[in-house]
């Protein structure tokens, strides 16, 4: 089945335990994809398939699998919720048409729901709200309603009202048709019947629905005003309008329901069919030139176009490698050569699958709106655009955020050695926020990544998947360095040795850059005293010193250089000579231009029972915390602090200690700041140890 307007590319995203999986794992049985609901918390759900998510009961890659609903064919992605697995989020988010914001009755808006939230907002995905676990101790659905639009700042339309409360919740009315789904005690999503809604939520439901009819005819200037000459518009407009607004963010239906209970969860089947938009109803992907800047035209979603594909997930399993790409223009016949845009290569396409979380179909052909597999692709990374070889064309890429957080992993033996660098090799290929390299003094492995969990689990992942055998190191800070004050200087590179020699002066500024800018160079020489093609030559030393700051050897951030004048010579000045000038420049002024220790800082975001507000903020601020906000919520308080990530070390085991278990908490980098004098000069030292006890 090809026909677009059929199809819906979905995620469902939220925060850890707001109950995504189980909310999957619904779909697919009331989709007929699978026969047996699988539970996240036995270890057994369907897009869980890594052995590490069944045992933590989390979800770490995003899995997608096709199911169809009402002639409708469903591309689902089910994401982490994780905050150091939201490179997977951010990618699948980059593909989707549509999703499913999952919140949990009791818990409300959770931090990494904040974070998904704003990915989604970036990525200008429509979106449907399910408030999940209405049959839990503390659910609150209008309390969630209100918390949406507090926190997140966005526009829920009430589309179902919950019918009883906590482990009293039996059903839903929905608004739309008027009518209540109440559903029996089997626990089978089959079992219900719609009745009429009960007589003590009437005047609510009136409510409700008023509420929801203003809003959806303001998508349309003649139903609404038919309607405020008092004509009631028909459940078809209202589905038309609703599906217009959802489509253009103007709000977002909001259902409540009880996954685990399989209670509401058609409805919410519904509306992705009718209000979540269709590959074609979606903004085209923008594409770009080489640089990655917009070059005005548009990959249209059409089966007739040459073809366009994004890799965006790159997965090794026991099969070999699987590139999964989102098609957007064009058709993809089995045996086809594509071009890599990125490396410029062609490959064949082999094998193509549709998957089904660790299972697969094989397929011949694929169209413009499928989601899909292809086995065996090499050099393409996350982010390459595949397209038709005579229509060359880049697709808007991804941009991944930096690791803050290393470890060093030394192999315990011979054969590990060997299996790490292949198993490495596919793992760095597979995570963009995973990053390696090797220590130039003591040889050892360095492996970056986003948080404690994230390198936790690699390590976790290279032990148990590639049968490698390590020792690991204790975390590391990306400390790096910077100035302060701004220097003029100049330095003269002299060499004479025979022949011709070498030659090079250059007079220049050294200041501090903006925050975020890294290195900057410019020019204002006039008079040709440094002729313009050493220019780049002097840039080139300049940076290629920024690696290594002066004070512990950490690399150097944000700082400008300007040349402005210096001299050469007719025979003896060339491009090395003045990269050479530019070297001994940098270790000469640095020093004097006030180096300093910068750390990267963490924005952290903690939820706690009320009895321990106190205690967390106390402790907060022996981190050397800066407290920013605080929200009572009706179950607790989140406190929100920028926090130095070399403080935050085990923070989770202090939390539950000081919560009794309660507390949850999630961070991600915010920006560097200098460090005080103090923790410098401890962290210089060691770094100084650390490098002579290597030598």
């Amino acid at each position: 089945m090809s026909e677009l307007s059929h199809y819906r590319n979905i995620g469902i995203f939220a925060h850890v335990d707001a109950g995504k999986t189980t909310t999957t794992e619904r779909i697919l049985k009331l989709t007929g994809k699978i026969h047996k609901s699988g539970e996240t918390h036995d270890g057994e759900s369907t897009t869980d398939f890594m052995e590490q998510e069944a045992e933590r009961g989390i979800t770490i890659q995003s899995a997608a699998t096709t199911c169809f609903w009402k002639d409708h064919r469903l591309n689902v992605i089910d994401t982490p919720g994780h905050v150091d697995f939201t490179v997977e989020v951010y990618r699948s988010l980059k593909v989707l048409d549509g999703g499913v914001g999952v919140f949990c009755g009791s818990g409300g808006v959770e931090p990494q729901s904040e974070t998904n939230w704003r990915y989604a907002n970036d990525s200008e995905v429509a979106r449907i709200i399910m408030v999940n676990k209405l049959d839990r101790m503390g659910a609150d659905f209008y309390r969630v309603v209100d918390q949406v639009k507090r926190v997140l700042g966005a526009k829920p339309l009430v589309m179902t009202l919950p019918i009883g409360i906590e482990d009293e919740f039996i059903g839903v009315v929905d608004l739309l048709t008027e009518k209540a789904y109440i559903w029996d005690e089997t626990g089978l999503p089959e079992n219900y019947e719609i009745t009429d809604i009960p007589e003590d939520m009437l005047e609510k439901a009136a409510q409700y629905r008023e509420e929801l009819v203003e809003t959806a005819v303001e998508q349309d200037d003649d139903l609404l005003e038919a309607y405020m000459e008092g004509e009631i518009p028909t459940v078809d407009q209202l589905k038309k309008c609703i599906r217009n607004g959802t489509r253009t963010m103007s709000f977002f239906p909001t259902y409540g329901a009880s996954a685990f209970k399989n209670k509401g969860m058609q409805l919410i089947l519904d509306a992705i069919v009718d209000y979540l938009p269709s590959p074609t109803e979606v903004d085209p992907q923008p594409l770009t030139d080489e640089e990655g800047t917009p070059n005005g035209e548009v990959a249209t979603v059409t089966n007739e176009g040459p073809l366009r594909a994004l890799a965006f997930k790159i997965m090794d399993d026991r099969f070999g490698a699987l590139t999964f790409v989102r098609i957007y223009s064009g058709t993809l016949n089995k045996g086809d050569t594509i071009l890599n845009s990125f490396t410029g290569k062609t490959e064949r396409v082999g094998r193509m699958v549709e998957m089904h979380a660790d299972d697969r179909t094989e397929i011949s052909t694929a169209h413009a709106g499928d989601i899909i597999a292809i086995v065996g692709m090499k050099n393409v990374q996350t982010g390459h655009t595949l397209c038709d070889p005579k229509h060359p064309c880049t697709l808007e890429p991804m941009v991944f955020p930096a690791p803050v957080i290393s470890i060093s992993v030394t192999p315990k033996d011979k054969s590990s050695t060997e299996k790490m660098g292949i198993a490495i090799g596919k793992m760095v290929a597979e995570d963009p926020t995973f990053q390696v390299e090797t220590d130039q003094d003591s040889g050892e492995t360095i492996l970056r990544g986003m948080g404690e969990l994230h390198l936790d689990i690699k390590v976790d992942i290279l032990k148990r998947t590639y049968d490698v055998d390590l020792e690991v190191g204790k975390p590391q800070v990306a400390y790096r360095e910077t100035i302060t004050t701004e220097v003029e200087d100049s330095y003269t590179h002299k060499k004479q040795s025979g022949g011709s020699g070498q030659y090079g002066k250059i007079d220049y500024r050294i200041k501090p850059g903006a925050p975020g800018s890294g290195f900057v160079f410019s020019s204002v020489v006039v008079g040709g005293n440094v002729p313009k093609e050493f220019f780049p030559a002097v840039e080139k030393g300049f940076k290629s010193m920024m690696d290594q700051g002066v004070l512990a050897g950490f690399p150097v951030l944000d700082v400008e250089v300007e040349l402005y004048d210096g001299g050469y010579h007719a025979v003896d000045s060339s491009a090395v000579a003045f990269e050479i000038a530019a070297k001994g420049a940098f270790r000469q002024s640095i020093p004097k231009a006030g180096a300093q220790l910068i750390e990267p800082i963490m924005a952290v975001d903690v939820f706690t029972p009320e009895d321990h507000v106190g205690d967390v903020i106390g402790d907060l601020n022996r981190r050397r915390g800066m407290i920013k906000d605080q929200e009572p919520g009706a179950t607790g308080v989140r406190i929100k602090a920028d926090v130095p990530l070399s403080e935050m070390f085990g923070y989770i085991g202090s939390l539950r200690t000081m919560t009794s278990g309660r507390g949850q908490f999630s961070m991600e980098f915010s920006h560097y700041m200098p460090c005080p004098a103090n923790v410098a000069e401890t962290v210089i030292a060691e770094e100084k140890e650390r490098k002579a006890a290597k030598k």
